[in-house]
């Protein structure tokens, strides 16, 4: 199958790991000319957080904001609500994150980066962010904690939010949805997923998706194998009321 270029690629969550990541993009390749944006969740779990985060930055790839990041930002915030905030970062892997940075200090040209980063990006067909959109409220009205943070409520929507474009997120490890095995992309009503769990034992698969061919690139953070498979070969169709039967009220984590 002849390729077409240029390519429109979207790379999954990283989380930290910086070693898998370069093997993914050595097996997708990117020329000067493709696109490439990340969902976010750059951060946190893995080992390597500061490289990964320094690497989208001097490559000025477009990145969203991610619920781990707004945890960042929230813990090392000047007006803390509580040592609860910072706590639940540490927990969800933000000790990781420290440690990967010299002498344990994040630099504020990285916080300041971090604190600019789009909850979405528009690119007209497709539109990004990083878990998802509340489907009872229009764009303007989407906060922060929403594309950050949703699941069920936007997993479960019975018809897609539009009608001209195909929402693609993270966030939401896809074998964590009904009938999705381990490195498996999970599309439900005008949405496709595409965190594969990079961090996470039972996969390791980080995940960077081809739009312009319907192409998905894989590396496994935990082995370095490669793979690549026609988009249709690597997902997994969600029925909404599947959602709402397995996944109501779980804990928000991951």
């Amino acid at each position: 199958m002849s390729e077409i270029s240029p390519r429109r690629i979207v790379i999954g969550d990283v989380h930290g790991y910086y070693q898998g990541l370069m093997v993914l993009l050595k097996k997708i390749a990117p020329s000067s000319e493709d696109q490439v944006y990340f969902l976010g969740d750059l951060i946190d779990r893995g080992p390597q957080s500061a490289q990964v985060v320094n690497f989208v930055k001097e490559n000025n790839y477009p990145c969203l904001l991610g619920n781990h990041e707004q945890m960042l930002l929230n813990s090392l915030s000047n007006n803390l609500n509580s040592n609860q905030t910072i706590q639940a970062w540490l927990y969800s892997g933000g000790q990781a994150t420290i440690t990967s940075y010299q002498a344990a200090k994040i630099p504020e040209d990285h916080l300041e980066w971090f604190g600019n980063l789009p909850t979405y990006i528009d690119l007209g067909d497709i539109w990004l962010t990083h878990a998802g959109v509340d489907p009872r409220k229009p764009v303007a009205e989407q906060t922060a904690e929403e594309l950050c943070w949703i699941r069920d409520e936007f997993h479960s929507m019975e018809k897609p939010y539009f009608s001209d474009k195909l929402i693609i997120v993270g966030h939401t490890i896809t074998f964590t949805l009904p009938g999705v095995a381990p490195g498996k992309l999970a599309q439900g009503q005008g949405w496709l997923d595409i965190d594969t769990g990079a961090y996470h034992p039972r996969s390791g698969w980080l995940t960077g998706l081809d739009l312009t061919n319907n192409l998905v690139y894989q590396a496994n953070v935990f082995n370095n194998s490669v793979r690549t498979l026609p988009l249709t070969e690597a997902v997994t169709r969600i029925e909404p009321k599947e959602i709402k039967v397995s996944r109501r009220q779980k804990q928000r984590t991951y």
